[in-house]
């Protein structure tokens, strides 16, 4: 496990995830543990350290609606609500474009739809403008509570070949809220930080 400081080893981290190595990183929310979003063999890993099974899809971070109308279907519905909660705790679910179908798998879900974010934490947008999607599923096991400290981190993880961006303790802050918006129609999949 390799720890720096959140900026002092953000360049770093950029390289590491380049170069196909998993991040833990701060969010919005708490801490993730990601990779690069098109790197087959680093989304296999994060997985395999969260001990969660590929079928069950996890969520991205990209950098601007730009790069998210590339990988999934935009309709009305996501743009109102993407201006209306981007960037923020706020993850859309919706059907992937061809280019999202392309993604690794434990990216696109069983019916086609990827679910993503634009981050308001300043790391993990800068990950994002950097390296592209990235992952972006809370550092710790699955079924366990989020990580808000690198101790925490580095209780789950121990000496796991990772690279963590340590910005200190998080608030203790909520889940992202995660809206499914298919055929212009959108359901409430899980409340969280953002109220609709």
């Amino acid at each position: 496990m390799i720890i720096y400081s959140a900026f002092e080893g953000l360049q770093k981290a950029i390289e590491h995830a380049k170069q196909g190595g998993v991040l833990v990183y701060p969010t919005e929310t708490s801490y993730g543990i990601g990779c690069s979003a098109w790197n087959a063999q680093a989304v296999r890993k994060v997985f395999e350290f969260k001990n969660r099974p590929i079928e069950k899809a996890v969520p991205l971070v990209v950098s601007s609606l730009e790069e998210a109308k590339k990988l999934i279907v935009w309709d009305e519905t996501v743009e109102q609500l993407t201006r209306a909660y981007w960037p923020g705790p706020f993850t859309i679910v919706a059907r992937a474009t061809p280019d999202g179908v392309r993604m690794p798998p434990g990216i696109v879900e069983a019916d086609g739809t990827i679910a993503l974010r634009v981050s308001s934490h300043p790391i993990a947008e800068m990950l994002a403008q950097a390296v592209g999607p990235i992952v972006a599923t809370s550092a710790n096991n699955a079924g366990d509570p989020s990580c808000f400290t690198v101790d925490a981190v580095k209780l789950w993880l121990r000496d796991a070949d990772v690279f963590v961006l340590d910005a200190g303790p998080l608030p203790l802050r909520a889940h992202s809220t995660i809206v499914r918006v298919v055929d212009g129609w959108y359901k409430i999949l899980r409340g969280g930080a953002i109220k609709i």
